[in-house]
């Protein structure tokens, strides 16, 4: 027992890092239940392999820009294309860029562990990296804007959400997404995911068409089209993709079954293993100039190296005179703004952190300045595109991960990654391709949450959901949502000003209630008359009121986000009872006895989390109805729920 896991969890969840960490059996008032010392690590392990690819693939597309390379054009080669210096210095960008990726990415994310206490993974966006690149300094430095103009962009954007986050605007924008949208975000999210899987990001089971928006891949390489790269024929007959699809995937369910700890961990390892060797119809490095370049830096193993090419002397301080960079700023701070929001808010309440009340998730606050502090240190010491938290971290949520321990574990492998680089960014895409999709398919609960009983709660939702992962973009997704929400509830709003009678069918009691004055005076706990302190951060109104320890949960914020947590897991919880009721009586009506099931005939009041592999449970613990005060259905067929006290109301 001394050396068991289950000692060390213990001993760590009774020191100071448990108390700090809020472990469970840590006796903090606001301990995360499920929340263990060795799960964490192991969940930090998992987000990591599902994160690493972004050292290859960031460097490979932050490098296209030229960076600080000096392009010594001529008339017959304008843009370097041929340029054998030009191209040996992209080359040696590149490698810098390998470094400075892991090294912004152990910051950001051990920062976010340590002191946001989240189980989040920051790290160069994908995506935002690709609008740096190619939309804003372009192929070698033929975009609107410069290298170092671009940096600029992203240090004074990093600046401005600090100060955003300082003043609570970026919680607030959270606490005024609707409901249903919050909900449709982790589902969107979990598509987006199982997108990414999918893709040439993953298993390349599919890629873009020409007839079609997509079409299927995972042909042999001499079956592609030379121009496009699509797949003129023989798709989904490339050994890589079953065994990715097999080992990776379906091993993996298997694990997740029979609740082996591990279960998203040891099939990307295996895969991995298996691609390695170059002379196997699935290795990950294939005879030709690509694979013999990835493989001699795979036979380095370990490697050090600095990043000489970036740093602060690449900024352009005088980019603020150029109005197309304004423009590029703008384009960074509503793209990231969104992005970033809403994958915290999903993030959240896959880990059970979600605060309904208050429409906000434990240590936002926090987490909100160290995302901004780490996009401008991004742009100014490693000459990146802004660092964002990546989707990828649901994996480690789903493996158990609660708090910033699973962070601290995912840096630990990125400050590994800066020495063993050669060997941790050459996991194949096909390794995590089906974990990913897995995760995904975890996400999908969510989707109960939706109040699909009202159309003007459902389509928005559906329109977040769907435009995530076929935009390829949170952010956009989440505009698309927001846009069409506002408009079909005020313009009904204001016909109802006119007449009652213009009201739609299930104003008054389908509709979810959305009031932002109502949400600002609830907001108000100190009771000041003034509406403009109400809307200001919880520690400056502390700091207001005279308590100087602003920085430290108040009995009365404990409680409340108490509260929260418990409204949060009381719907989820309602849900998961419904479900297991309606299976039941399924049995029921098949004559099969309860017994059969080979558990007690009770309900086992599964997990806070979606899955967790500790216990195998595939929902939340407890249904949190008692905790939550009276549980009230509502809607067609009593499908949803509505808690009293709900934030809304």
């Amino acid at each position: 027992m001394r050396f068991s896991a289950e000692g060390i969890n213990q001993r760590v969840a009774k020191s100071f890092a448990g108390r700090w960490f809020r472990l469970e059996g840590s006796g903090h008032a606001l301990e995360r239940p499920g929340s263990k010392f060795m799960t964490e690590i192991r969940a930090g392990t998992v987000t990591a392999a599902a994160m690493l690819y972004i050292i290859s693939v960031n460097a490979s597309i932050l490098s296209d820009t030229g960076g600080p390379c000096v392009c010594a054009s001529t008339a017959a080669d304008p843009i370097c294309a041929t340029n054998l210096a030009y191209t040996l210095c992209k080359n040696e960008l590149r490698r810098d860029y390998v470094v400075a990726t892991s090294a912004i990415s152990l910051i950001a994310t051990f920062t976010m562990g340590l002191f946001g206490n989240l189980p989040l993974g920051l790290a160069p966006g994908l995506g935002v990296n690709a609008y740096f690149a190619y939309s804003q300094v372009g192929f070698n430095g033929t975009g609107p804007i410069t290298y170092g103009q671009a940096l600029a962009a992203v240090f004074l954007e990093g600046v401005i959400f600090f100060l955003l986050t300082i003043f609570g605007l970026r919680q607030w924008l959270a606490r005024l997404m609707p409901r249903s949208i919050t909900s449709a975000i982790g589902v969107g999210i979990g598509l987006f995911l199982t997108i990414i899987g999918l893709s040439s990001s993953g298993l390349n089971v599919i890629s873009g068409g020409i007839a079609t928006p997509l079409q299927l891949a995972g042909c042999p390489a001499q079956y592609k089209d030379a121009v496009t790269g699509f797949c003129d024929s023989h798709v989904l007959q490339d050994p890589k993709v079953w065994v990715g699809v097999f080992v990776g995937g379906v091993f993996t369910i298997f694990l997740m079954l029979y609740r082996v700890k591990g279960a998203l961990l040891w099939p990307i390892l295996l895969v991995a293993i298996i691609s390695w060797p170059r002379t196997t119809a699935v290795t990950a490095f294939p005879y030709n100039t690509v694979g013999d370049s990835n493989f001699d830096f795979f036979k380095n193993v370990v490697s050090a190296r600095g990043f000489s090419l970036l740093g602060p002397g690449n900024i352009d301080w005088s980019a603020y005179k150029s109005g197309k960079v304004w423009i590029a700023l703008i384009s960074f701070l509503y793209v990231d703004l969104l992005d970033a929001t809403g994958t915290m808010v999903a993030m959240s309440k896959q880990a059970g952190l979600f605060d309904s009340r208050d429409g906000d998730f434990e240590g936002s606050s926090v987490a909100f300045l160290v995302d901004s502090a780490c996009i401008s240190i991004s742009g100014l010491f490693f000459g990146t595109s802004p660092c964002t938290p990546f989707v990828e971290s649901a994996s480690g949520i789903a493996e158990g991960g609660r708090t910033g321990l699973t962070a601290i574990a995912t840096s630990f492998w990125f400050f590994i990654s800066i020495f063993f680089a050669p060997l941790l960014s050459n996991i194949p895409a096909w390794a995590t391709g089906s974990v990913l999709i897995v995760v995904g398919a975890l996400m999908m609960e969510n989707v109960v949450n939706v109040n699909w009983d009202y159309p003007g709660d459902a389509i928005p939702a559906f329109v977040a959901i769907a435009l995530i992962p076929f935009t390829y973009n949170i952010a956009y997704g989440i505009i698309a949502g927001l846009i069409i929400f506002i408009l079909i509830h005020n313009i009904p709003s204001l016909l109802g000003k006119i007449s009652p009678r213009l009201l739609p069918p299930g104003w008054h009691d389908l509709k979810e209630p959305y009031d932002v004055k109502a949400m600002v005076r609830q907001q108000d706990t100190h009771g000041h008359s003034s509406k403009f302190v109400a809307v200001l951060p919880p520690w400056m109104r502390k700091l207001l009121t005279g308590n100087k320890r602003f920085w430290a949960y108040t009995p009365e914020e404990i409680e409340r986000h108490l509260e929260g947590r418990q409204m949060t897991q009381a719907s989820g919880g309602a849900a998961a009872e419904l479900r297991q009721h309606e299976r039941d009586r399924m049995r029921e009506m098949l004559g099969i006895g309860l017994e059969t099931r080979g558990v007690p005939e009770v309900n086992p009041h599964p997990h806070e989390m979606g899955y967790d592999v500790e216990t195998g449970n595939s929902s939340r613990e407890g249904s949190g109805i008692e905790a939550a005060g009276e549980y009230e259905m509502k809607g067609k067929g009593g499908n949803r729920g509505l808690m009293n006290g709900e934030r809304f109301k």
